[in-house]
């Protein structure tokens, strides 16, 4: 009996060495070829014609020896492998100007200064990914995503961070991406694709529409039109499934009353010079039946958006038109940079017409970035100030990084019913963000982060009130 478990173990051990030796001469294969090939070419042995005949042969005899040698079926043509993991020291301290009202010795109505309790922890996110490529420009993903736990739904929408915490407790995993796609055919004219699944974001926005670790849920289209040389116009669209109906039987609701995310974005994309590039975009996001968005219905992580004081549903719609730009000039060099180096300055402004003006439904952002980190010897220096209105977009889906403290919840109707005063994540924020960042080799880099933010609107004063934020990080990737 031990000895055929014995044997069992060995022959899959062998197995799964074959497959992973398979896949890693893979690219070697492709690359040795290619660069035999292209010598041939070169010195005239070879046409193109013939070129490219003898590359097709050489995939399809090696794909035939891969699908043998793995035992996947003939029409998969590779298997990428792709992840990283982040290591992260974080400080968060805040305070509020309040009136003591005769609490203590301080005279009745003199303002000061309330501290609320800080926080020092360490965190890690971890992400570990695979992508098949087809024949007939088929593509299908997926990849696992670190997290701590929220409640019963899930990991969180906006992070993968897992804390250091309770003991040395086993950490969750959870699905992060999972999509097919499908690419149109090559053309010199355009490109683009058409996914379905849980999927990366296909907005080009900032973090102050969407959380860069928001993946979401439903089917999109990206297309891209040369329309000269060195300038594209891309055309990006999705509909997203923000929740579902979970007792139709019951309410007599059904998919009409489910609350759908839908958006649509248009690029200007164009290269002027070897040196200077602009981008120019126009955005409408909608969400449908924002009112079935209660605080009971989905992850309640982040705050701002004024709410009703029975059943914590949001007061207003949410359709923001957005509009952003960049420009990006690249000098030749640079002291204490590897390479040429990149200095971009970009903005966005975001107004959402449903909501009235005086309940801040709008938001801006201006930014600065100089160098790009990322390869060996590589490092950037950004500052950003950022101001997001209580009601200018959903407070679930912005950067869960950008907050304040709160001093007390609403007494009727705000951002914080049914919650604790402190320290929040979401809209009705402004602030500065500082990041400066080193790539020492290409699979690692360092950063520091520092948010100095405050409220744009205090509870239960109009007073200032304002939070530190402070973020150490080392991302391996592979």
């Amino acid at each position: 009996m031990k000895n055929t478990i014995r044997n069992n173990i060995g022959r899959s051990l062998a197995g799964a060495a074959a497959a992973l030796l398979a896949l890693s001469a893979l690219p070697a294969h492709a690359q040795s070829d290619d660069a035999l090939i292209n010598k041939l070419v070169k010195k005239g042995i070879l046409t193109e014609d013939e070129a490219a005949d003898l590359r097709k042969e050489s995939d399809k005899d090696f794909s035939k020896s891969f699908s043998a040698k793995t035992g996947m079926a003939d029409w998969v043509n590779s298997m990428k492998f792709y992840g990283d993991v982040r290591l992260r020291y974080e400080e968060l301290d805040s305070r509020a100007q309040v009136f003591d009202n005769g609490q203590s010795t301080t005279p009745a109505g003199t303002p000061g200064l309330r501290d609320f309790p800080g926080r020092t922890r360490f965190r890690y996110r971890l992400r570990f990914g695979t992508t098949v490529t087809m024949m007939d420009n088929l593509e299908a993903g997926m990849r696992l995503i670190s997290g701590d736990v929220p409640g019963t739904t899930g990991g969180k929408p906006l992070s993968g961070n897992s804390t250091f915490q309770d003991n040395a407790s086993k950490k969750s995993i959870y699905i992060d991406l999972v999509y097919g796609r499908w690419y149109f055919p090559k053309n010199s004219l355009f490109s683009g694709n058409i996914t379905a699944g849980k999927m990366e974001n296909p907005f080009a926005l900032s973090d102050m529409v969407f959380d860069p670790d928001y993946t979401p849920e439903g089917a999109a289209l990206q297309f891209a039109l040369n329309i000269a040389d060195n300038q594209k116009l891309k055309l990006n669209g999705g509909v997203f499934v923000l929740d579902e109906n979970q007792s139709p039987w019951t309410s007599g609701g059904g998919i009409g009353d489910n609350p759908f995310l839908g958006g649509v974005q248009l690029l200007y994309e164009a290269s002027w010079t070897r040196k200077l590039n602009t981008s120019l975009g126009i955005s409408w996001l909608g969400i449908q039946n924002a009112t079935n968005l209660t605080t009971a219905a989905v992850p309640d992580l982040n705050v701002g958006n004024t709410r009703d004081a029975t059943r914590a549903a949001l007061k207003y719609n949410y359709e923001p038109i957005v509009l952003n730009g960049a420009i990006t000039y690249t000098l030749d060099n640079f002291p204490l940079y590897r390479g040429a180096f990149p200095v971009k300055i970009n903005g966005e402004f975001m107004n959402n017409s449903d909501a009235p003006y005086h309940s801040d439904n709008y938001a801006w952002n201006a930014g600065l970035v100089f160098g790009k980190a990322g390869k060996r010897g590589t490092w950037e220096f950004s500052y950003a100030y950022k101001y997001l209105g209580a009601n200018a977009w959903y407070e679930e889906l912005v950067d869960d990084d950008f907050g304040a403290v709160y001093q007390q919840p609403s007494p009727a109707y705000g951002p914080l019913v049914g919650r604790l005063s402190g320290y929040y994540t979401g809209t009705n924020v402004k602030g500065h963000i500082f990041r400066f960042a080193y790539s020492p080799a290409d699979a690692l880099t360092l950063s520091a982060k520092f948010f100095l933010t405050e409220l744009i609107r205090a509870y239960p004063l109009q007073t200032p009130s304002e939070a530190h934020r402070f973020q150490v990080d080392a991302t391996l990737k592979f």
